[in-house]
């Protein structure tokens, strides 16, 4: 997609994760709203992505680890990150 960023939102970077204790969350990005392409089409419950690597990470279902937390699996393919 078109990656121009106006001097209020900051540059969308290559490894995000919507998980705050993550060292790949940044704050200051989600309070824009993004969107990733996945293989083409727009995905809605992308927890974690990495565009460099080619892979994104969604939960499995209603399917839970021991800690509560939705059990997530890697899809790998062609991940465009976008701001709407």
């Amino acid at each position: 997609m078109n990656d121009t960023t106006s001097p209020s939102r900051p540059p969308l970077p290559d490894h995000l994760s919507i998980d705050a204790r993550s060292p790949h969350h940044v704050a200051a990005v989600f309070e824009h709203d993004i969107g990733i392409h996945f293989n083409g089409k727009e995905r809605f419950d992308v927890v974690e992505y990495c565009i460099s690597e080619g892979w994104v990470k969604v939960p499995s279902g209603k399917t839970l680890d021991r800690k509560g937390n939705p059990l997530l699996i890697k899809l790998k393919g062609q991940v465009e990150a976008f701001y709407k």
